[in-house]
């Protein structure tokens, strides 16, 4: 047995001397080393041997399994250091080469002059309404009926708003007005809240008008709200987001859900007031479309107008926009021109 187990150890040895990879070490471990191996099947046999073999040949299996397992080791890290060389020569990365330029995204322009006008708006009161309050996709009875806009309006005609196939009165909203509906009819006076969202119109595309754009609803309804305090705080928006060098006039219009009601203008920024193809030739932009809440719009939510008045306001985010950085053109928003997109 003696003579078996250092021959046994001879040929380990000299399949640890010839493997060149950690998965053939792996292999000649198993063969020799393992529960299975040749060394501990000898062991088995150890019982029946007498006292004194037991100790000879018991020590020289423990001293010739120490060996090999120390070779084990020797070799792993031999084959180890070697692979690792390899990989890292083959992944070598020269670092006194110049490093490439990585673009970092940015906020859209839309995107940081909507959060510019909710900063001014809820620095003059207001909060945000819930999402749940301003969907995109609405009824004709918040979209239209309670914001009276009877049943033969134009606004209601396929040419003006985009109706869905999920039901007959189901549009995708031409305006964040019905979040008004939906905030007064589950909240009583004092309410002065701003909905910003996405709106949709059956427009020809132009350089002035999208098929859908964003807007931003303002509304306060409380007890002795007159036009001067919608005056006063569009005024004072308006001098925070353009400055008080920006001119500015108040024209009277007419939109079904207030009365009186009013269309805000800025003064082009592209000509000065002269007249260009961006302002049509007026030297005016419109910016938003005000007015006191008609008091058949507060009845229908439950609100008593004899008790109860206030003002409302949308304004769009493209059109602020264009102003405040010079763009003629609104499709520039949504062509994804990186050229276009790098300037903000």
């Amino acid at each position: 047995m003696k003579e078996q187990l250092e021959r046994i150890y001879t040929n380990a040895v000299a399949d640890i001397e010839k493997v060149d990879s950690i998965s053939l070490l792996e292999d000649v471990k198993g063969k020799y080393l393992s529960r299975k191996g040749e060394f501990n099947e000898i062991k088995k046999n150890l019982k029946n041997l007498s006292d004194e073999d037991k100790r000879i040949v018991g020590s020289l299996a423990n001293d010739i399994t120490s060996k090999l397992e120390k070779l084990v080791q020797e070799k792993y890290d031999s084959l180890y250091k070697t692979e690792l060389n390899k990989k890292l020569q083959k992944e070598r990365i020269d670092v006194t080469l110049p490093g490439k330029f990585v673009p970092k995204g940015k906020v859209h322009p839309l995107t940081s002059t909507t959060h510019e006008i909710v900063s001014i708006l809820q620095g003059l009161g207001f909060s945000v309404v819930e999402s749940k309050d301003s969907p995109e996709v609405e009824t004709e009875y918040f979209n239209f009926d309670m914001l009276n806009i009877p049943k033969d309006h134009p606004a209601r005609d396929v040419q003006d708003t985009f109706f869905t196939t999920l039901a007959p009165n189901v549009v995708l909203r031409s305006q964040t007005s019905g979040a008004q509906i939906h905030v007064m009819e589950n909240k009583k006076p004092p309410i002065r809240v701003i909905s910003p969202g996405r709106v949709y119109r059956n427009e020809n595309i132009n350089a002035r008008k999208y098929n859908f754009f964003h807007q931003i609803e303002g509304l306060y309804v409380d007890k002795n709200i007159t036009f001067g305090d919608l005056k006063g705080v569009l005024n004072e928006f308006i001098r925070i987001y353009f400055g008080a060098s920006r001119p500015t006039r108040f024209r009277s219009s007419f939109f079904p859900f207030t009365e009186p009601s009013a269309e805000v203008d800025v003064q082009c920024i592209m000509c000065g007031g002269k007249g260009c193809r961006t302002c049509s030739g007026t030297g005016w932009l419109e910016i938003l479309g005000a007015g006191m809440v008609d008091p058949n719009v507060l009845r229908g939510v439950g609100i008593d107008p004899e008790i109860y008045s206030g003002f409302a306001f949308g304004m769009g985010v493209e059109r602020l926009a264009m102003l405040k950085y010079a763009i003629d053109d609104i499709r520039l928003f949504f062509n994804d021109d990186v050229r276009f997109l790098n300037q903000f």
